[in-house]
């Protein structure tokens, strides 16, 4: 997660996260006082810079980046004192499918007095999720569905008296909140909500049975440039592997750059700008704008299996009662190169960190001695591809989802040195909150909460999987408070990072970190899980989240768990 600067609605959110745990505190939660110990920043070392050298070529799925990565996680987790998670195995397959386009026709966009041409990389970038040889969209008529949701619940469709098929969908970045200050409104304010993911948008438009997709990007809503849509979405792309009764696919999905998308709509005799602020209020129309959409290229299909690892270390009183940590080890294997010619990305930051960190967690754990709960350290495949690894493990799960009482994701320890604070993404959800306020206050330190909700980083991570489907998650970043320059110095960090390699070449490794903060924070981690491992307690989600009522049935079934 990469963060910016600490806001009004931030404060907000620090509002709900402190409700949350009045919450809790009356629920009458078992946390376990747990001390300190001796966490390896030399694991931490030499993971990272293995996971991210060159030799491992960017970690794609798939690829023998793949196969080193599996290789030295399992043999560091049986190092670490850990047993195989999956009955006797250390991995669990993940049927994917790797797509890989070329040949790319311009975007043409023409009609009456209309004769447009966006150069691919430059301008645009598309992708099929359609497994087939060649994929083209022609003729296909422009329908501007400003954030294209589809909301029932909320009285909201960007859709309502369109009808999609064959057509393409012009869509904005984020939800219709996007903009404001405070958490009040139809997409909760600020606070993106799933609606505003891109997943969901390509989702939603095959379902209207549109043939295209088309988001035009803007840097403050997506929470990134156009630089990261370039590298992610150039070169291979994994999906998961769809059975015969999947649902409809559109036929491209892709992005334009904001001024090419202004372009467009300019050239159908809109004015962006009061197109876009329409676009925000209930009562949107989706706007037909009389022109049409053609381009084509060649896709290169592979099928294959990737992997999740998992290790465990079996719990005493409680073995059948499961505390999950996960990370992503993959990365992008080869993208968009750098000026210097460099096209490995690497991912050093994201996740070499993370997936080090489940080692160094998990030999700490180990030399301690197992907890009366079992703990689950599960690195998981294809989240940078939208989280098919964790995805499909909560699918499949290896040990029931109504037994696992909950968990810890970690996804890009920023290097940054020391704060006074963690950043808690998604506060005041769950009453794992409390928990992570002993642990807060064991260490001495202080939650803070995203920063920027408006990025939907709740979303965008592993977690995300399992809390969908019921599972209470926390999700805690570094903090921007750092000892040694405050907030100031703490979002300059995670700027430099967000603009000149997240996504990128240059997310290496450095041998001249300074690793004071991340010790900090596995700190702070081990307290979590050993917490959660030797309580009695089932945190659920607070009243009125989102996900309880999944959580509140799966336990209403469930002969033992929750």
């Amino acid at each position: 997660m990469i963060r910016t600067s600490l806001t009004a609605a931030g404060a907000l959110l620090l509002a709900a996260c402190t409700a949350g745990s009045d919450e809790g505190a009356k629920a009458g939660l078992d946390i376990p006082d747990i001390a300190a110990t001796d966490i390896s920043e030399q694991t931490m070392k030499d993971i990272t810079e293995q996971l991210s050298s060159d030799e491992f070529e960017g970690r794609m799925p798939g690829t023998i980046g793949e196969e080193k990565t599996v290789a030295l996680l399992t043999e560091r987790f049986a190092a670490a004192g850990l047993e195989p998670g999956n009955n006797g195995s250390w991995v669990q397959k993940v049927p994917l499918v790797e797509i890989t386009g070329k040949d790319f026709a311009p975007l043409t966009i023409s009609g009456e007095g209309t004769d447009i041409a966006l150069e691919y990389g430059s301008d645009w970038v598309g992708v099929t999720y359609r497994e087939d040889a060649q994929t083209t969209l022609e003729d296909s008529e422009l329908v501007f569905v400003g954030y294209g949701v589809n909301a029932p619940e909320r009285g909201w469709n960007d859709y309502e008296g369109v009808d999609m098929t064959g057509k393409t969908a012009v869509i904005l970045v984020n939800d219709p909140d996007f903009g404001t200050e405070s958490l009040e409104g139809p997409f909760n304010g600020k606070a993106m909500t799933y609606y505003g993911r891109w997943t969901y948008k390509y989702e939603e438009a095959a379902r209207q049975g549109a043939a295209g997709a088309i988001i035009i990007h803007d840097t403050e809503p997506a929470s990134y440039g156009w630089n990261v849509v370039e590298s992610s979405w150039s070169g291979p792309q994994a999906y998961a592997q769809r059975g015969e009764n999947a649902p409809a696919l559109t036929v491209m999905n892709g992005w334009v750059q904001n001024e090419a998308g202004r372009q467009i709509l300019e050239a159908a005799g809109q004015d962006a700008d009061k197109l876009f602020a329409a676009a925000k209020k209930e009562g949107f129309k989706a706007v037909p704008l009389g022109l049409e959409a053609s381009t084509s290229f060649s896709n290169d299909i592979r099928t294959f299996e990737s992997q999740n690892v998992i290790g465990i270390l079996p719990g005493t009183e409680a073995p059948d009662e499961y505390v999950i940590h996960t990370a992503h080890w993959d990365h992008l294997g080869r993208c968009t190169a750098a000026p210097d010619g460099d096209d490995i990305c690497n991912g050093a930051v994201d996740n070499a960190t993370g997936t080090a960190a489940l080692v160094a967690l998990a030999e700490a754990h180990a030399k301690v001695g197992p907890a009366r709960r079992t703990l689950v350290f599960l690195a998981v495949t294809a989240e940078e591809s939208g989280l098919l690894g964790a995805d499909y493990y909560a699918a499949n799960p290896v040990f029931p989802l109504d037994q696992t009482v909950g968990g810890i994701n970690m996804d890009a320890f920023l290097i940054a040195g020391p704060s006074k604070d963690v950043t808690v993404v998604g506060p005041g959800k769950s009453q794992l909150d409390q928990f992570l306020e002993a642990a807060l206050e064991a260490d001495g330190r202080v939650s803070t909460p995203n920063p920027n909700p408006e990025a939907g980083y709740y979303y965008r991570s592993d977690h995300f999987a399992f809390a969908k489907r019921g599972v209470p998650m926390l999700y805690v970043d570094g903090g921007e408070d750092l000892v040694d320059g405050g907030t100031e110095a703490g979002a300059a960090v995670a700027l430099d990072y967000r603009e000149n390699r997240y996504h990128g070449p240059k997310d290496e490794y450095d041998p001249n970190w300074d690793w004071s903060g991340v010790m900090a924070d596995l700190q702070l981690f081990y307290r979590l899980g050993r917490m959660l491992g030797m309580s009695t307690s089932w945190p659920n989600w607070n009243e009125g989240d989102e996900f309880k009522a999944t959580r509140d049935e799966a336990c209403t079934a469930a002969e033992t768990g929750c």
